[in-house]
């Protein structure tokens, strides 16, 4: 079975699961994002993109994300196929909310990206946060803390730090369906100050009915020390998908 299959069966999975949990009441919410290209003729290419946000609001105080992501893409030439793109990630988010605006979280994940050199990334650790704008139409919010972080390289290395994390999201609804997005991560090795990492992405979104949307977006992931060296430092993705909301 190709990769794809993989990433198709548990985008399935994990929309069955979100759509379950959404019909049990209002505090589940689910949004799922797919995006899907195939090409044929001199040559073939198949591309495959998948997010997942599932969010439940135990109370007032207390919201859980859980995200995943699948991205794969291969090319065929002359007979010949090779994987362009991979890249899977998941994690974890609980925010507890001190005062309509200030709150804290904690946060965990795992990444694997081979063609960015990373074969598993594990990270957890605390952070605070502060909603400058809460609507109802601009909307902005920044968090910081610090991550322990475990990596094993493509190139049979590995390497455990501290990190420090700057987390900041605008939003503004430029109209009753239309909304306009911009974050900007910035991750910092405590050990060694050349290795640091930004991660964006820009983001419009309109509305096509209650439940659909379609969604335009640019994610720029910059790693400024790659491992291994001789790659890349800048990974782009230009991207047009649906959005289905429960």
């Amino acid at each position: 079975m190709k990769y794809y299959s993989y990433v198709i069966t548990i985008t399935l999975i994990l929309f069955l699961f979100g759509f379950a949990l959404a019909e049990d009441g209002k505090k589940w919410k689910d949004e799922a994002q797919l995006a899907y290209v195939k090409t044929g003729g001199n040559t073939e290419v198949t591309l495959l993109s998948a997010k997942n946000l599932l969010t439940y609001q135990a109370t007032e105080e207390i919201k859980l994300d859980w995200s995943a992501l699948a991205r794969f893409a291969e090319t065929e030439v002359d007979g010949k196929t090779d994987k362009s793109a991979e890249r899977y990630a998941t994690e974890l988010h609980l925010e507890y909310a001190i005062t309509e605006r200030f709150y804290t979280a904690a946060h965990g994940g795992w990444l694997r990206d081979k063609f960015a050199g990373i074969d598993d990334q594990y990270y957890f650790g605390p952070s605070v946060g502060y909603k400058f704008l809460i609507g109802p139409k601009h909307f902005l919010k920044a968090e910081a803390g610090v991550d322990y972080v475990t990596e094993d390289y493509t190139d049979n290395t590995d390497d455990d730090y501290m990190r420090g994390r700057a987390f900041g999201e605008y939003a503004f609804a430029l109209t009753e369906k239309t909304r306009f997005s911009q974050s900007l991560e910035y991750l910092h090795d405590f050990d060694n100050s050349d290795n640091y990492n930004v991660n964006s992405e820009t983001a419009l979104i309109t509305a096509l009915s209650d439940k659909l949307s379609l969604k335009t977006s640019y994610v720029i992931n910059y790693d400024n020390e790659p491992v291994p060296k001789d790659l890349d430092d800048t990974d782009t993705t230009l991207a047009v998908t649906i959005v289905v909301n429960f």
